[in-house]
């Protein structure tokens, strides 16, 4: 499976040259090329990627500032021709960071630093994780310690075991995002975690102590899924 990048850089010259790195890996397909932030972050609250190539100084709000707005947040590698921003990449946990000019060499250890986060070398498989933007920080979630996804209108509520996230985003944003064959929307308001149900009475599940409503539509669906989940 191919990874997929979006690259967010106001200089033509510099997404040309991404790209071809890219394509030159064969394992990146780029799927969008963006002169700045504004440009780029409905496609990205809209969209799926793995990846993130990002400039930091852009026409606009900076690279840093798209972060903030991102509801959620693909593996970034900066691209830059600056060091100043190294503190702030790291409070960002940005995955890697690129001062301008690089080699193709270190492009691949960029690279190869993505495939490790999602856990695997070759080939490359789905992410084991999320982040979502909560409290006014990000967040890493493990798919596993996430119960059920509730939705609050324009807001959305991960519950774990231990804590609740309550992020701004829709429920049908989140399904479209989640990477995980063990997620299923159950009804209109929560998608559950298939693996973490321990009950299943008439039309609701139990999860983790808390009783969640199955749409009648679903609930064939739902116990189909369940044996493959578990």
């Amino acid at each position: 499976m191919k990874l997929t990048a979006i690259i967010v850089d106001d200089e033509p010259i510099a997404r040309s040259f991404l790209e071809r790195y890219c394509e030159k890996t064969g394992k990146i397909v780029v799927s969008g090329s963006f002169p700045d932030s504004g440009s780029a972050l409905e496609y990205l609250n809209n969209n799926q990627t793995d990846i993130l190539f990002l400039d930091v100084e852009m026409p606009g709000d900076s690279g840093f500032q798209l972060m903030d707005k991102l509801q959620v947040m693909p593996s970034v590698i900066l691209t830059t021709a600056k060091t100043d921003y190294a503190y702030d990449a790291f409070q960002y946990k940005v995955l890697d960071y690129l001062k301008k000019p690089f080699s193709f060499a270190r492009f691949q250890e960029a690279i190869y630093k993505v495939t490790e986060s999602v856990g695997e070398k070759t080939p490359l498989t789905k992410e084991a994780d999320i982040f979502i933007k909560s409290d006014g920080k990000f967040t890493r979630l493990n798919y596993e310690d996430i119960l059920y996804i509730e939705s609050l209108g324009d807001y959305v509520n991960y519950c774990t075991k231990d804590k609740k996230y309550i992020t701004h985003s829709t429920l049908k944003s989140v399904e479209e995002k989640m990477n995980s064959q063990n997620f299923m929307k159950v009804h209109r308001s929560y998608i559950v975690n298939l693996r973490k149900i321990s009950d299943i009475q008439d039309h609701t599940l139990l999860i983790g102590g808390t009783v969640i409503p199955i749409s009648k539509m679903l609930k064939n669906d739902v116990m189909g899924r369940i044996n493959v989940a578990g």
